[in-house]
């Protein structure tokens, strides 16, 4: 039969130093290791973070951005106060050519007034003559 080991606190172990080396060498790698693994770990533990945040906020971007929830870019409201700018020109050119359209149908009716004015005016001079010739007198 064997014999029992019996280990205690003033039990002595020999070992060669390569061993023992070799030993702390074997620690010291396994250690630097598995820092290494949890460095990388955290690493992309936190790139996922990050990721995932800005996957939330480009959704919320994409859905709130068109509806006009999230404001909009100081050329776009520049642009609109252009764009009411034209529409107030517009609406004016348009009253000013509708007012114009209107002065055109009083210039033709006036036109055929004055050209009726003169007409009468040429009939009047005639008649005069007539009268002046017709009195005997012939000269003016």
């Amino acid at each position: 039969m064997t014999k029992p080991l019996k280990l205690s606190e003033e039990a002595q172990v020999q070992m060669p130093m390569k061993t023992v080396a070799s030993l702390i060498t074997m620690v010291a790698i396994g250690t630097w290791a598995y820092f290494g693994i949890i460095e990388t770990q955290n690493r992309l533990l936190t790139k996922v973070e990050l990721m995932s945040s800005d996957l939330e906020m480009n959704t919320e971007f994409r859905i709130k951005w068109p509806r006009g929830q999230l404001g909009s870019l100081p050329a776009d409201s520049e642009q609109f106060m252009m764009l009411e700018d034209i529409y107030k020109n517009l609406d004016r050119i348009n009253k000013h050519l509708e007012s114009m359209s209107l002065n055109k149908v009083n210039i033709e009716f006036l036109r055929g007034q004055m050209d009726k004015v003169l007409d009468d005016i040429e009939k009047l001079k005639d008649a005069n003559r007539e009268i002046h010739y017709k009195n005997g007198n012939g000269t003016h």
